[in-house]
């Protein structure tokens, strides 16, 4: 009990902090969040993506057995959602709000910190998150917007908001650089850095002052169903699916904890986009990232203890 409550107050706690900062900041100015939102994706998380992985010791004989991971847990979660759907006979908004918060999570502005303060003496932690980063997005404008358009869209328009995503230019430059061991000159170096170091900070209050726009009301049935697809049988499946590939260690570890974040904003935001269930979909954001201090607080324990 002693090292969950240790776990807690140096990894959360820090984490809840921040968000409730961006909260309380919310509250009083009504910030404008779109723009920040732009600044953190397109400037604050590709330095620190690319820096991570440019610093990082990556193993690449281990990236299919990591690419074959994701796969397998995220298939099983997006199996797991349609079959609850379909049992809820559920309306197809209220279906596309389930699937989604059970299938895409919050690797981003949640997940990065989070990885960033465990694995702060070892960038290949992180720099497995990064790659979970990567495929969550890819899949949240690949079969998140397909949930939410009931209709894929063409091959084109998938390829090229792919193309659009910074942090897919970022992941690219920093196998180059390790690859070929390029050096980064200092003047180029010492901003990426600063932009890098100020990720976690904003990232959080910008998390923060996004769950203080979000009005709660009466507690949906389609919440308790995604909560517990994203935090209860998440961990489960990973689990289950690290042991069955072998996979141990630190990447063992950062994957495992991977699978606890909480539900992606980015579904939020894509359901007020597509109007589809926009406010059932907020809170369900809402509820699983303060549930998530818990369950993640006993993950990080528990891969601690496993691997």
């Amino acid at each position: 009990m002693n090292v969950i409550i240790l776990v807690f107050m140096q990894v959360v706690l820090p984490i809840l902090l921040l968000m409730a900062v961006g909260a309380i900041l919310q509250r009083k100015f009504q910030f404008q969040l779109r723009p920040l939102a732009q600044l953190l994706t397109y400037c604050f998380m590709p330095a620190a993506i690319f820096l991570n992985i440019y610093n990082a010791n990556l193993d690449y004989s281990l990236l299919l057995q990591l690419i074959l991971y994701l796969f397998l847990f995220s298939l099983s979660l997006i199996l797991l959602s349609n079959v609850i759907a379909k049992l809820l006979k559920l309306p197809p908004d209220e279906g596309a709000a389930l699937k989604n918060s059970i299938s895409l999570m919050n690797s981003g502005n949640y997940g990065l910190p989070v990885s960033q303060l465990i694995f702060s003496a070892n960038p290949l932690g992180v720099s497995v998150q990064i790659i979970m980063l990567v495929f969550q997005n890819l899949l949240t404008y690949t079969y998140g917007m397909f949930n939410l358009m009931n209709a894929s869209k063409s091959s084109a328009q998938i390829f090229k908001s792919l193309l659009r995503l910074p942090l897919i230019h970022a992941l690219i430059l920093g196998i180059v650089f390790q690859l070929f061991h390029l050096p980064i000159p200092a003047f180029a170096l010492i901003p990426l850095e600063q932009l890098a170091n100020g990720f976690v900070a904003l990232a959080l209050l910008l998390l923060g002052a996004q769950l203080a726009t979000i009005s709660l009301k009466s507690f949906h049935a389609v919440i308790g169903w995604s909560l517990l697809g994203r935090l209860v049988a998440g961990p489960a499946f990973a689990l289950a699916f690290i042991y069955l590939l072998q996979i141990d260690g630190v990447i063992a570890q950062s994957l495992f904890i991977a699978s606890s974040f909480p539900t992606s904003r980015n579904t939020a935001t894509l359901a007020l986009e597509y109007e589809k269930a926009p406010e059932l979909t907020a809170q369900i954001v809402l509820y699983s990232t303060v549930l998530s201090s818990m369950t993640v607080t006993f993950v990080i324990y528990l891969a601690l203890l496993l691997f």
